[in-house]
């Protein structure tokens, strides 16, 4: 696991509870991974975006990791909504997939989650905007 540099992030990560801890974690290792496989993916920023936490890089668009109280079993991944990222991953993953909008990937804490697939979202997310004029994100 890679350390948190931005003490912000961290300080959040700490305040999830534990068992979701992880889990966020984990799709916060999957994001970097998938960034430092890509070689169409720039240096990546951990920074927070509505208090969560957020990756970013030149040439694409936010990935933002987060939990809600309210919906303490779930997850979520979210996407910018002005995008086509979303609609496209329902078209490509709606059997792997749970989905809240345009805006996020849901993910119950029971269930494990299709990682090959989510790196797939994650990549196209990073690379959006050289993507974004090609019907299904070039996918």
């Amino acid at each position: 696991m890679l350390i948190i540099e931005n003490p912000d992030v961290a300080a959040v990560f700490k305040r999830y509870p534990p068992r979701m801890r992880q889990k966020l974690l984990f799709l916060r290792q999957l994001v970097l991974e998938t960034a430092a496989e890509s070689e169409s993916v720039g240096v990546v920023e951990e920074t927070l975006k509505w208090g969560e936490p957020s990756y970013v890089c030149k040439g694409g668009s936010a990935v933002r990791l987060g939990w809600k109280e309210k919906t303490p079993h779930q997850y979520m991944m979210y996407f910018q909504c002005q995008t086509k990222l979303v609609d496209t991953f329902k078209e490509l993953y709606r059997d792997k997939f749970k989905f809240e909008g345009n805006r996020a990937i849901v993910f119950d804490e029971s269930r494990e989650v299709s990682t090959e697939e989510l790196k797939h979202c994650i990549e196209l997310s990073l690379t959006y905007h050289s993507r974004k004029h090609l019907p299904m994100l070039g996918s």
